[in-house]
């Protein structure tokens, strides 16, 4: 692999490890394209879409009593009460308000890397509005999780996301009830909940090659126990809490260690040595390779992101070092296949604006199979070329290429843009043909339609 010249290196560093470039990013990071990264590197977390954001319990709260309102506007018989459609109203334009931000910021950024880097953290850690409960919280888990713990050990990561009411609720792990605790079998009570063990084992921490079989998962379930969110009564409505009538007593053993008897302590032991383990390392080193430089990742990138990994402790910060550092990463080779928010983002960011409105943003999500704050399962959204890269898919980025193109090509210059959008990612051939397209509004399109465009 040789060495590629500075200006392909800036270019790469917008294009990608960012988010694409604004007017004017790639010129700014061409003195030092490495060290443009590594400033963005913030110890103290990733930027935050709303200086003042409502908390998940203020909106965990605020559900509830919605849905009471809709339960007893049903049990009266007119369950679509103006009452009741106000208070819908009003929890889904927080929600849709938080997705807004969330993508404003995205394409307003000069830190494009330290953006990237928190939305693969999002994705990893994957709580969805597929789930109503959870869904007003999605936004909130964001700015109280993994945007202040980003750059910070993976284990304080890892165990924030774990309490967090949102992770809760999605998971289903505030109904999980040892089978052994106090309140088994009182009051309807539920029986043991394996989904939040289930995932922090195969996609949170040690991955399926692990090799951890079901009774693993059964112990750490048992565990877990006890890990659930205030209720409206409760002081601590909305927050996690830890209650001790549902926990499972006993020792447990999971992958091969065992957990003295304990309460609340016991899930952090077993949370915390997860995140220490060493497959945990290698499942996530190659997450990030192949989320970062190419589907299939070079096994010498990945082996380095583990032994810095290992050798820091899970600090991610220093993982993020590693990966700017690594060759491997500056190839001027682009196999990855943008997602269709990537895409969008990348699209205004070529134009120096953002989106002005949440409708802006979310219809052509939906349209392109990716609908915001929505992951389909807790695997979250596949960053895989094949998921995105199909006949269909490509006909729906150049209806909205086109469309977009038509609006705001008539302030442009196309070849200045595709100057300052690609760098000397530009090849000739897409250079030639937005210089020799007929209107500025089919010059933009074929610029967001190429192939250095739509990859990264």
């Amino acid at each position: 692999m040789s060495r590629p010249s500075k200006d392909m290196m800036a270019a790469l560093a917008v294009t990608r490890f960012g988010l694409g470039a604004r007017p004017g990013d790639i010129a700014a990071a061409s003195g030092d394209p490495r060290g443009a990264l590594l400033d963005q590197i913030d110890p103290r977390g990733a930027d935050q879409p709303q200086a003042q954001p409502e908390t998940a319990a203020e909106r965990f709260i605020a559900m509830r009593a919605y849905q009471e309102l809709r339960r007893a506007a049903k049990d009266d018989g007119d369950p679509k009460t103006v009452a009741v459609q106000q208070a819908n109203r009003v929890l889904r334009e927080k929600a849709a308000a938080d997705f807004l931000a969330r993508a404003r910021l995205g394409a307003g950024t000069p830190a494009g890397f330290r953006e990237r880097w928190a939305l693969f953290w999002a994705n990893h850690f994957t709580v969805s509005s597929t789930k109503e409960i959870t869904g007003v919280m999605v936004g909130p888990f964001e700015q109280e999780v993994i945007r202040p713990y980003a750059f910070n050990s993976f284990e304080n990561l890892l165990v924030a996301s774990s309490t967090h009411p949102a992770m809760l609720t999605y998971l289903d792990q505030a109904q999980s009830v040892g089978p052994g605790s106090k309140a088994a079998g009182r009051n309807g009570q539920r029986g043991l909940n394996e989904n939040l063990a289930r995932e922090i084992l195969e996609l949170h921490t040690v991955g399926i090659e692990a090799g951890y079989s079901q009774a693993d998962v059964t112990e750490f379930a048992r565990a877990l126990t006890g890990f659930s969110v205030g209720k409206e009564t409760d002081d601590r409505a909305g927050q996690f809490v830890f209650r001790d009538n549902i926990h499972e007593p006993g020792a447990r053993v999971i992958l091969g260690k065992t957990y003295k008897s304990g309460d609340l302590d016991q899930g952090l032991a077993v949370l915390k040595a997860l995140a220490a383990h060493p497959a945990t390392a290698r499942h996530l080193s190659f997450k990030i390779a192949r989320h970062f430089v190419a589907d299939d990742p070079p096994p010498a990138l990945v082996a380095r992101l583990e032994a810095r990994w290992i050798k820091s402790g899970g600090r991610l910060d220093q993982v993020a070092r590693e990966l700017v550092a690594a060759p491997e990463a500056w190839d001027p080779a682009a196999t990855k296949f943008k997602t269709p928010y990537e895409f969008l983002i990348s699209s205004w960011r070529l134009i120096g604006a953002q989106p002005s409105a949440y409708e802006r943003i979310t219809v052509p999500l939906i349209g392109l199979a990716q609908r915001g704050f929505s992951a389909p399962s807790p695997k979250g959204w596949s960053d895989m070329a094949g998921e995105w890269c199909s006949p269909d898919g490509l006909i729906k980025r150049l209806q909205w290429s086109q469309a977009f193109a038509a609006v705001v090509a008539g302030r442009l210059d196309p070849n200045q843009v595709a100057t300052d959008g690609l760098g000397a990612r530009l090849t000739p051939p897409t250079a030639q043909a937005v210089a020799r397209a007929e209107t500025r509004g089919e010059a933009v399109a074929l610029l967001l339609m190429s192939p250095e465009f739509q990859r990264r």
